[in-house]
C-alpha cells in the first residue's frame, strides 16, 4: 500500500473531525479540544470556512439527517475536569454563508453522541462522562446514557427552548467510548466504560424502549464492531482501559462469548483515535496512540492473521476518520492533537 501524506492545516489541540456533504459536495470539519476554532475543509483538503473561533471543546460532531446544511457538536467540554457546562448545539450555514450556532440541549459531561435511524425514526443518543463533578479527578459520580427522539426540524430549538432527554442506562464510569455499528437487523451503537462494552439497539417503533446488550464485562476506553475476517461474525476491536495502552481484539467463541484472538504490541500509551471502516476495500481499523509511540495505525485481517500497517509515526492522534472522494480515492484525515497538525492521508495500491 503507498500512503501519500499532506498536513492541510495547524489547528491547536485539533480533536474532532466529522464528513460534511453540502451542497457544493463532499467536504470535512475540524474542531480543537480547547477554546479554538472550527473550520470547513472540502474533500481536497482546502480550508473553505471558519465555522466559529470558540468556545471550542468539541468532542463529537455529526451532520443532521436529511441536512445538507447542519450538523450537531458538543461545546465546552475542556476535559474530565471542565466540562460542566458541556452542551450540544446545532450549527447551519445560512445562505449568505453565515454559520448560525443554537444550543439543542445542556448536556453536562457530555462526550460522545450519535443519530441511529430506525424504522424511519431518528434517535439521538448523548454519552456523558460522568454525571457530577466536586474535585479534580472525581469520578465518584457515574456516566448516563439519555435518548431523544430526533426531530426532522430542528429549527425551534434554543437555549430557552430545548430537545427534552430521556435516561436510558446510569451507572457507567469513565463512559467514555462510542461508534456506530450496521448490519442487517440495521444501526446500533457501542458505548465502552469501566463496566465493560455495551451495545444499544433503538426503539423499533416511536415511543418504544431501547434494548442493551453487554458484549464484555472488562474496562474499555474505546471499541468497535467490525467483521474483520469475514466469516459473518463481528469482532470486538477494544482500547482499554480509560485512556489506557492496551489495544486488542476479541472474537466470539462458540457459547457466544468474546475471548482475546489478537493484541497490539510496541510502547504505545493513551490509545485514543478508533474507527472502523472499510479501506481498499477490506475492512480496516484505524487506531492511534496519544502517547509514548504517537503513531496511526490501520489494523486488517488477511487469511484468519491479523496485521498492524504503520500510517505515520509519532504524531499524536486523537481521532481519525475514513472516506472515499469523488475520485475514488480512500482518503484518511487525522486530528494529530500532540503535533497540532490536521493531516490527509491517501491509501492507494502498489502497481
Amino acid at each position: 500500500m503507498r500512503i501519500e501524506k499532506k498536513v492541510i492545516s495547524n489547528l491547536n489541540l485539533c480533536y474532532s473531525i466529522a464528513p460534511m456533504v453540502l451542497p457544493a459536495g463532499k467536504h470535512f470539519l475540524v474542531a480543537a479540544e480547547k477554546k479554538d476554532p472550527c473550520y470547513l475543509f472540502d474533500e481536497a483538503g482546502n480550508k473553505v470556512e471558519t465555522v466559529w473561533t470558540e468556545p471550542g471543546g468539541v468532542m463529537t460532531m455529526l451532520q443532521v439527517p436529511g441536512s445538507d446544511n447542519s450538523f450537531l457538536a458538543t461545546h465546552e467540554f475542556y476535559s474530565p475536569n471542565d466540562s460542566k457546562n458541556a452542551r450540544i448545539v446545532i450549527a447551519t450555514r445560512t445562505d449568505e454563508g453565515v454559520w448560525d450556532i443554537k444550543t439543542l440541549v445542556n448536556a453536562p459531561f457530555v462526550h460522545r453522541f450519535g443519530i441511529l435511524e430506525s424504522h424511519g425514526e431518528n434517535y439521538l443518543i448523548v454519552c456523558c462522562l460522568k454525571s457530577g463533578h466536586e474535585y479534580k479527578d472525581d469520578w465518584t459520580s457515574p456516566g448516563q446514557v439519555f435518548a431523544a427522539l430526533l426531530p426532522g426540524d430542528l429549527s425551534a430549538y434554543n437555549s430557552d427552548h430545548q430537545l427534552p432527554l430521556t435516561l436510558i442506562m446510569d451507572g457507567l464510569t469513565k463512559n467514555h467510548g462510542f461508534s456506530v455499528y450496521e448490519d442487517d437487523s440495521g444501526q446500533s451503537a457501542v458505548v465502552s466504560a469501566e463496566n465493560g462494552v455495551f451495545r444499544f439497539y433503538p426503539p423499533k417503533q416511536a415511543g418504544g424502549d431501547w434494548q442493551i446488550e453487554q458484549l464484555f464485562d472488562q474496562p474499555v476506553s474505546d471499541a468497535v464492531l467490525l467483521d474483520f475476517d469475514g466469516d459473518g461474525v463481528p469482532e470486538l476491536g477494544c482500547l482499554a482501559p480509560f485512556h489506557g495502552n492496551d489495544l486488542f481484539i476479541l472474537k466470539k467463541d462458540k457459547e457466544g462469548a468474546y475471548q482475546k484472538v489478537w493484541e497490539m504490541g510496541g510502547d504505545h500509551k493513551m490509545w485514543h483515535a478508533s474507527f472502523a471502516c472499510h479501506i481498499l476495500g477490506k475492512p480496516a481499523w484505524l487506531v492511534g496512540a496519544r502517547k509514548g509511540e504517537r503513531d496511526l495505525f490501520m489494523i486488517t485481517c488477511e487469511g484468519g492473521v491479523f496485521a498492524a500497517t504503520l500510517i505515520d509515526h509519532d504524531v499524536g492522534p486523537a481521532n481519525a476518520m475514513h472516506f472515499i472522494n469523488s475520485e475514488g480515492k480512500d482518503i484518511v484525515i487525522a486530528a494529530n492533537r500532540e503535533t497540532n497538525e490536521v493531516a490527509m492521508y491517501t491509501l492507494t495500491k502498489k502497481r
